[in-house]
């Protein structure tokens, strides 16, 4: 296992729609554990696969910190089948540091996905793990919370941002 390079907005993989993984080889299986691996070295709760530069469907989630109630979970190829509700939770993201804000999200949703071995799985969430959830679908998407919140507030980031960069040079 290996912690992988998080890549940072405004990477071009970020913004891309990533392509369904179609092959559950050992390569596969690396990716997932060194996608493990550097989820928990960054730390955060949640990592996509466009997040190391790979632009495949595939998410792994762990919010047992937060609640125990729930363990790792590996999701290939997922898709929302049912939300409903709204909630509003400050989020942040390992693609773009230091920086969060509120995003409206479903509070209870079904998922269907595969797990690492192939098999099928209905998932219900709510709260935090129907967050998370969608936070990393949408890096499936080539979508980031910052694409989620107000245009005032994303001009607001992107003023932040470039300053920033700038700073850094």
């Amino acid at each position: 296992m290996a912690v992988r390079d998080i890549k940072k907005y405004p990477e071009p993989v970020l913004k891309k729609k990533a392509a369904p993984v179609t092959a559950f080889d050992d390569e596969l299986q690396r990716l997932i554990d060194d996608m493990i691996e550097t989820m928990y070295a960054a730390p955060g709760v949640g990592l996509a696969a466009p997040q190391v530069g790979i632009s495949r469907r595939l998410a792994v989630i762990d919010i047992s910190s937060r609640d125990e109630k729930f363990p790792l979970i590996v999701l290939i190829n997922p898709s929302i089948v049912r939300s409903e509700g709204e909630i509003e939770f400050e989020e942040g993201c390992l693609s773009i540091p230091d920086y969060t804000a509120k995003v409206r999200r479903a509070d209870t949703l079904v998922l269907n996905c595969l797990d690492r071995e192939g098999r099928e799985l209905e998932i219900e969430a709510c709260g935090l793990l129907a967050i998370a959830m969608q936070h990393e679908l949408d890096h499936l998407d080539g979508l980031l919370f910052i694409d989620r919140i107000s245009p005032i507030k994303r001009e607001f980031f992107r003023k932040r941002y470039r300053k920033t960069r700038q700073a850094v040079k």
